[in-house]
């Protein structure tokens, strides 16, 4: 907590905040869930990771913002389903995203990820 300053008033300022940096433009997003361990991860298929553009932003609860390869987690994981997705997705628009919900990554994906 910081001295003189409420909760209520640091969650107001943070919204405040969001609100001015929240995104004007529609971000692809394909929540994912791993085999394995039932974790969801969000990619941002048009999104490049790297200069190259072959990886893809993605996130999760732990750890964030991170790079993905899409064959590799396409693979490794289904399709979540909205229960799965919920608390994901909730903490994604929190943070400023408006998100376009997409069942799959497609090359033309790919090829526009790759131009930018």
């Amino acid at each position: 907590m910081v001295p003189g300053v409420s909760g209520i008033r640091l969650v107001n300022e943070f919204r405040l905040r969001n609100e001015k940096m929240k995104d004007k433009e529609k971000t692809k997003t394909v929540f994912r869930a791993f085999r394995n361990d039932g974790e969801v991860i969000a990619l941002f298929p048009q999104i490049p990771a790297s200069n190259e553009g072959y990886l893809c932003q993605s996130y999760m609860h732990i750890g964030q913002h991170g790079a993905a390869d899409t064959g590799t987690v396409l693979r490794r994981t289904r399709l979540a389903k909205l229960e799965e997705y919920r608390p994901l997705l909730k903490e994604l628009r929190e943070i400023g995203y408006n998100v376009k919900i997409a069942k799959r990554c497609t090359r033309q994906d790919q090829e526009i990820r790759q131009s930018k």
